[in-house]
């Protein structure tokens, strides 16, 4: 589907929009900001998500790091593949080739929820070998039982009617749907975060690609996967969350011997946007312990 956001009119007040570029990468023009410098920081956003997810947060790790940030593949301004793409493999195997493309190596990688599991796919399939894996309330887990068998079936049944996404991206028009819509999250955003989602949300394209994700989205090989992840693994689950519980964490946990993870009390699915300089003061010190930064350097509020 068309109907993608349009950079020279939606992006014109982008987040860091000065950081933007656009890349050519496995066969898809791709969004992504670059900003800051020292060892190279991975940031891959959650479903229905994009750049804008990172507004706070980046500026404060480019204190330390390089931060890449991409669209990813559909979401934002990033172009959308054919749909059987829109896989957790598929997504993983695109990725890696816009880091194959800007030639970067990422020594950390920092995924929020479906991201999480993009950056651990990779890395456990050697296409990224960083040091460390931040997980931002990680949807690492499939549904179960009726969950399983309904929400699938709907999603490809949505995702394939073109119908659907116009009628999401009408209703996603509304700012107080919108807002409801967030706060069932468990997360309070400020009012610039809300008009940014609602500006995804309003794109047909936008959620198309958010729904044929959810479609073609099968997390039990790495389910079963995760237990040979030798990469150090910081898990951060807040308390609020309503879409990825804690409990998801706390499994993965037992499932990856040298995890760690941070509790964080109030606080919803967006954490990262909810208290940015809580989440990369959790980041620096996940990073000084895995030698990816000196232990010796402080960040700067």
């Amino acid at each position: 589907m068309n109907d993608k956001l349009n950079w020279s009119v939606n992006g014109r007040d982008w987040p860091h929009r000065a950081a933007s570029r656009f890349i050519e990468a496995a066969g898809l023009r791709w969004h992504v900001q670059i900003m800051g410098e020292g060892p190279v920081a991975l940031l891959a956003h959650g479903t229905g998500a994009a750049t804008h997810s990172w507004r706070d947060l980046a500026p404060l790790l480019a204190k330390r790091f390089t931060v890449v940030a991409p669209d990813l593949s559909g979401h934002g301004f990033t172009a959308t593949p054919r749909w059987q793409r829109l896989s957790l493999d598929g997504m993983a195997r695109d990725l890696a080739g816009l880091c194959e493309r800007l030639a970067i190596k990422p020594d950390i990688a920092i995924g929020h929820s479906a991201g999480a599991a993009i950056l651990t796919r990779m890395t456990l399939d050697g296409l990224i070998a960083p040091k460390l894996i931040v997980s931002l309330n990680g949807a690492y887990l499939p549904f179960g039982g009726m969950a399983a068998q309904f929400l699938s079936p709907l999603a490809k049944m949505m995702a394939l009617n073109p119908l659907v996404p116009r009628l999401f991206a009408w209703r996603g028009r509304d700012p107080a749907a919108v807002h409801r819509l967030l706060k069932g999250t468990g997360s309070t955003i400020d009012a610039n975060g809300e008009r940014l989602y609602l500006r995804l949300v309003g794109s047909p394209g936008h959620v198309a690609a958010a729904l044929e994700m959810m479609a073609n989205w099968d997390l039990h090989p790495l389910l079963r996967d995760l237990p040979r992840l030798n990469t150090a693994l910081l898990l951060i689950a807040a308390t609020h969350d309503r879409a990825i519980p804690p409990d998801v964490a706390y499994r993965v946990r037992q499932l990856v011997p040298q995890a760690q993870l941070e509790l964080i009390d109030g606080l919803g699915h967006l954490a990262h946007e909810e208290q940015p300089a809580r989440i990369a003061g959790l980041i620096v010190q996940a990073a000084e312990r895995a030698g990816v930064l000196a232990v010796q350097q402080k960040m700067s509020s």
